[in-house]
């Protein structure tokens, strides 16, 4: 389930998209990241520092049943899978205009919102069921 919640830090305003493996909260900012932060909104880490990825402007994120983290990147039109350990990974790069959220099911299907072609791409077998 998607949820809304805004944060601070450092003055910079931060969406929640989701909820962590580990209890904690991921944010997706507009300034180019997303960060890992626990239950009582401590910093852990940034993405872009811990795997070395740009992100032009991520806008939505989810995890997988691994615990992985995906992040639609509507700026570069692309989705991308963040790891617990590893580089990340493109998943999706074609076709993609401007995608705004990422959803995973438990069957394996990653669904992509794409609000500039006004659809939901189902894309198989990218991530773990």
């Amino acid at each position: 389930m998607l949820q809304s919640l805004l944060c601070q830090e450092a003055g910079k305003q931060c969406v929640l998209a989701t909820r962590s493996p580990k209890g904690g909260l991921i944010a997706s900012e507009e300034c180019r990241d997303v960060k890992l932060f626990t239950s009582s909104s401590k910093l852990v880490c940034s993405l872009r520092n811990k795997h070395g990825h740009q992100f032009g402007n991520p806008a939505g994120v989810c995890v997988d049943v691994e615990g992985d983290i995906l992040v639609a990147d509507e700026q570069c039109h692309t989705v991308h899978l963040l790891p617990e350990n590893g580089a990340s990974i493109c998943l999706v790069s074609a076709d993609l205009k401007k995608p705004t959220d990422v959803a995973c099911s438990f069957f394996g299907q990653l669904f992509v919102a794409d609000p500039a072609e006004n659809s939901i791409p189902v894309f198989e077998g990218l991530v773990q069921s």
